[in-house]
């Protein structure tokens, strides 16, 4: 149910790290979406903003509520998903596909500074179950 190629946080964020570990996609989980319902609005941060992990980025709006999101790794914006901006519900339709910003990550390359903290997709799935 939940891609093996992905990590997940306990927010229902996934991150896709790339294979040389200084950059990552993230977006949040279909079980994320679930819970949102129709979402309409997706507040998309500046690129070349900076965060900590675990720091707001921004937020997704949806008929029912509105989440914050949060960064799972520290880095840098180098890209956001313009294509939210005018088709949020996208998020809906392909959650594990649908990405919200790109990161370069810190540290030294290869490093995977946080990963550690991450989910694979079978805790993730454990942690669904449990709520």
């Amino acid at each position: 149910m939940y891609p093996d190629n992905l990590l997940y946080t306990r927010e229902h964020e996934w991150v896709e790290v790339s294979d040389n570990g200084t950059m990552a996609q993230v977006g949040i989980t279909d079980y994320a979406q679930q819970q949102l319902g129709d979402v309409v609005f997706v507040e998309l941060p500046e690129v070349g903003q900076k965060f900590a992990a675990g720091a707001q980025f921004g937020s997704i709006e949806s008929v029912k509520a509105v989440s914050d999101l949060y960064c799972p790794l520290a880095g840098k914006v180098v890209q956001v998903n313009a294509d939210l901006i005018d088709r949020p519900e996208s998020v809906n339709q392909l959650a594990h596909e649908t990405w919200i910003i790109e990161l370069e990550l810190e540290g030294k390359p290869g490093s995977r500074v946080g990963v550690e903290r991450l989910l694979n997709a079978r805790e993730y799935g454990e942690l669904v179950e449990s709520q």
